[in-house]
């Protein structure tokens, strides 16, 4: 086995500006059936999120999904509560709550709570929504997500900034001479983490101060050029690049064997097929960037870390090079063996 894969390099040769960060990010799962524990798959992720920890990750993002038919995380403040209640350092963060399906007046609140009740860990990505079953169960258009998304995201940044009550009169919401309590630990508010793929939504990102989610789906081709939209955007606005400010999620899998790394891929392209089906349109014209991906075996083999701990090594390597420091890891929900393996064997050589 390669060195670098199992032995960290002295701390002389280590230098702090290519150290990188490592957190999670996934979903639990609530099975249902007549004869089936739907609270097991949340308690068991609890629990591997708390080991996590334990393990020296710095963070964990939870989805938000609905309607999906196989119980995907729909409410993911009230799981990070759990969470909350039994780390004590680990960052806590969504990724991403679709800000066009929620009253931001009620979130704000919310995600103030677990802020100030965790010390200050929340971690807030928001996004606009790319699943077209979502937008049709909750019968909002697609075609109002971007609106939606820019007055829910003007409403939440004023409520927690605004120390006198205010009034809101706007295309989706109103609301009149409010204040929003509790506030939250970390001023001016928690971070705001956005998901963002194309070139303008980046530019916006940046505009805004926020930071930048990028999705686990995009090869890494697409991973530099949206590095690079970022760094362009900083550098018109005459700012610096903080790589911590950008976060990369990526599926792992962590093996000696060639067989279970195709296993993997296989329930990784299954995974992929079935939720293109819950997110394409009926016209099949949904063009959010999360969806531009290819779903050949090679592209996925070549965007995961899926393999060997010298093969994982040799793709952090790739990533560490175009600048990428803080990385999001989906190592299948509840599988411990992943999370724990990469912190034994992958994690030193590539951390402080």
């Amino acid at each position: 086995m390669n060195v670098l894969a199992t032995k960290p390099p002295p701390a002389a040769q280590m230098r702090p500006e290519t150290a990188m960060r490592f957190g999670l990010f996934g979903s639990a799962q609530a099975k249902r059936g007549p004869s089936i524990d739907s609270a097991a798959g949340f308690h068991e992720f609890v629990d591997y999120t708390v080991e996590s920890e334990a393990l020296g990750y710095h963070s964990s993002f939870i989805v938000e999904h609905h309607f999906t038919g196989f119980g995907q995380v729909s409410a993911s403040l009230n799981l990070l509560t759990w969470v909350a209640a039994r780390t004590t350092t680990l960052r806590l963060g969504t990724a991403v709550l679709v800000l066009p399906w929620h009253n931001p007046v009620l979130l704000a609140e919310q995600a103030a709570t677990i802020d100030l009740l965790s010390g200050g860990r929340l971690d807030f990505g928001v996004g606009r929504g790319y699943r077209h079953n979502e937008f049709a169960g909750f019968c909002i258009p697609m075609e109002e997500a971007e609106a939606r998304y820019e007055e829910a995201l003007e409403i939440i940044t004023r409520a927690w900034t605004s120390e006198t009550p205010f009034s809101h009169r706007g295309r989706y919401w109103n609301f009149d001479n409010i204040i929003v309590e509790p506030p939250t630990a970390q001023k001016p508010h928690p971070p705001f983490w956005v998901g963002a793929g194309s070139r303008a939504s980046i530019r916006r990102c940046v505009e805004r101060g926020h930071s930048l989610l990028i999705d686990q789906f995009c090869s890494f081709e697409q991973v530099e050029q949206r590095l690079g939209w970022f760094r362009e955007a900083l550098t018109e606005a005459g700012r610096s690049f903080d790589p911590m400010q950008v976060a990369i999620a990526r599926a792992i899998h962590v093996t000696n064997d060639p067989a279970d790394k195709q296993s993997a891929l296989d329930r990784r392209l299954a995974g992929q097929a079935r939720t293109h089906d819950l997110a394409q349109t009926p016209g099949g014209d949904n063009k959010a960037s999360i969806m531009n991906y290819d779903d050949t075996r090679e592209a996925n083999e070549a965007a995961t870390l899926f393999g060997t701990p010298d093969e994982i090594a040799k793709k952090l390597e790739r990533l560490r090079a175009m600048g990428v420091r803080y990385l999001l890891l989906n190592g299948g929900a509840t599988t411990r063996d992943n999370i724990r393996r990469f912190a034994a064997e992958i994690m030193p050589a590539f951390s402080n």
